[in-house]
């Protein structure tokens, strides 16, 4: 006997349906991805610099400030960089 009708089953199946297709999906937005970093570094930008920027870019303004902060006071115990 199912512990799950045929409802249910059907609801469960549009689930996981959603989600591979969301995961295939997201595999095609990272290829994406990689192409533009792989473009702008034979234009001769420097990718890690670029993903810092990206990162920065999308965080607070407060939380980043914060963090800046946090790294010079480290920085400057260690007696500078």
């Amino acid at each position: 006997m199912d512990m799950i009708g045929d409802n249910a089953k059907q609801q469960l199946l549009s689930v996981i349906e959603r989600v591979e297709r969301l995961n295939e999906d997201k595999k095609a937005i990272l290829e994406d991805i990689r192409e533009v970093f792989v473009e702008a570094k034979g234009n001769g930008y420097d990718v890690k610099a670029l993903k810092t920027v990206i990162r920065m870019r999308s965080q607070d303004p407060n939380e980043r400030a914060e963090q800046e902060a946090l790294v010079e006071s480290y920085a400057q115990a260690l007696g500078g960089l």
